[in-house]
């Protein structure tokens, strides 16, 4: 990998993404690792620790992630289909696409996710009424974050 310093901020966000995505992983997987291989278009993140002694785990140098938001027991969650910045609303000063106790369909724009200058509709594939906003405008959100729990109508 080149030194970071060489390293276009393009690549570095999807890094970043990737970074995001291994911590989440070796989070919520049940047993030890010894590589974990991710890769975002061109761009691949690959850790390998070297084998421990029995018993221990290896040491790890990434603060822990957050636990994962998710969509109600009986709902369902509108996802981010890429990484970027999820915007609730077309442009400032307009109203959301969405709010809490809307009836949304199949095929409703639910928001928007920045990325590399590209505004991303994020569609709703069923329908249901918003039950949470779980992501907030401005925020950089990951690929198949949840973004709006939906309760089905």
């Amino acid at each position: 990998m080149e030194p970071a310093s060489e390293v276009g901020p393009q690549v570095e966000s999807v890094l970043a993404g990737l970074r995001r995505h291994a911590r989440h992983l070796v989070a919520e997987l049940p047993g030890p690792l010894r590589r974990i291989r991710l890769r975002g278009g061109d761009t691949v993140l690959e850790v390998e620790w070297h084998a421990a002694p029995a018993g221990t785990a290896p040491a790890a140098t990434a603060s822990p992630a957050p636990p994962p938001t998710a969509a109600p027991p009986q709902g369902y969650a509108v996802r981010s289909p890429i990484v970027g910045t999820f915007y609730r609303a077309p442009e400032p000063g307009v109203a959301p696409f969405v709010a809490v106790g809307d009836l949304v369909r199949p095929g409703q724009v639910v928001g928007i996710v920045e990325a590399m200058k590209l505004m991303n509709e994020v569609t709703a594939d069923r329908g249901g009424r918003v039950v949470e906003v779980l992501a907030a405008d401005g925020d950089p959100v990951e690929y198949d974050q949840p973004l709006v729990a939906l309760d089905p109508a």
